[in-house]
């Protein structure tokens, strides 16, 4: 088995289940070295979703890699202070990559799926934000600090098409855009110390959450979701083609291992766009949908389903239209 990563050193934050378990996986079966956080040390029996950092480093050690569990809570200053001393002092100040993916709004986000921002708890800012944004700059400066000696290093921010549109709720969208604007804005100030930061966007993955979701009828709440202004969305058709956890551990290991990577840096990607250009498939062998094909999208909607079968496969949406769609001037 090829070992791309063999010798590199990274953080992988929020990796106890979901897209974070799916990125260390990836790694550690790559080669590297990955140190990865989250609160959960072993699996509480009465939690439904499961997860914990034990049995992520215990699948990784399976595929033959190297992997450092680390408890850490990402709403408190010193835990991330600790860890990245931690990885300093352990790999001898090195660190290659680090993947900003620790988020804790999950449940809170569903529970309060198609209420306004203004009858919402106060408290969902914070649990949106503090986790997945404010963390994750923090994570951010140590990292550069150790990434800038050695001029050096990726930095991920896992982020979502919601920093484009409307999605799930106000505090998630402002976080999501934050996430890709701070990745563009870092990158300005580390380009000329060799050290790129990118922003990813997933596109809807079958995460442990979301199983349980489709187990217990959650997921159909999501529909209400959906502003007025767009076509309704069969929720079904969307999570048939949705990705696994591993496949943006894939588009990382290849970014990682990418000797032009810093033409990337600032920009935001997609997995799917990412698996077109480096050529990786899923873990099923097959290619999750895709944002800016027309073909697929037009599936999801059964308003525009038909007009799915006129349009040819290789047509794509161009990304600068994309932009033009977040445009808010």
């Amino acid at each position: 088995m090829a070992r791309p990563m063999s010798g590199k050193v990274c953080i992988v934050t929020g990796a106890t289940r979901g897209i974070g378990k799916g990125i260390a996986l990836q790694l550690g079966q790559a080669g590297a070295t990955v140190y990865i956080t989250g609160r959960t040390l072993t699996s509480p029996k009465d939690d439904p979703v499961g997860g914990s950092l034990t049995e992520t480093a215990e699948e990784i050690e399976k595929r033959g890699g190297k992997c450092i569990p680390v408890q850490c809570d990402h709403t408190k200053d010193s835990d991330i202070e600790e860890l990245f001393g931690r990885v300093s002092k352990e790999q001898d100040g090195c660190l290659d990559l680090l993947v900003n993916n620790a988020y804790a709004a999950v449940k809170a986000i569903a529970e309060n799926v198609g209420i306004p921002f203004w009858e919402q708890p106060i408290s969902m800012w914070d649990t949106v934000n503090n986790v997945g944004l404010r963390n994750n700059y923090l994570c951010s400066v140590h990292a550069a600090k150790l990434m800038t000696v050695r001029k050096s290093g990726l930095i991920v921010n896992i982020s979502s098409i919601g920093g484009l549109r409307y999605l799930f709720n106000v505090p998630y969208g402002v976080g999501k855009e934050a996430m890709d604007r701070m990745a563009a804005d870092c990158a300005v100030e580390l380009k000329k110390m060799n050290v790129s930061f990118v922003s990813l966007w997933p596109g809807l993955v079958r995460t442990e959450h979301m199983e349980n979701m489709i187990e217990t009828d959650v997921i159909k709440k999501f529909d209400k979701a959906v502003p007025e202004d767009m076509p309704k969305i069969d929720t079904g058709a969307v999570v048939e083609k949705a990705e696994s956890t591993e496949f943006a551990g894939k588009a990382i290991v290849a970014l990682a291992t990418d000797p032009n990577i810093m033409k990337k840096s600032g920009r935001i990607l997609t997995t799917a766009d990412l698996g077109k250009e480096y050529g990786f498939k899923d873990i099923d062998g097959k290619d999750p949908q895709n944002i800016r094909q027309v073909k697929s999208i037009l599936k999801l909607s059964p308003s525009t389903r038909r007009l799915a079968s006129v349009v040819p496969g290789f047509v794509y949406i161009p990304k600068w239209m994309l932009a033009v769609a977040g445009n808010k001037f």
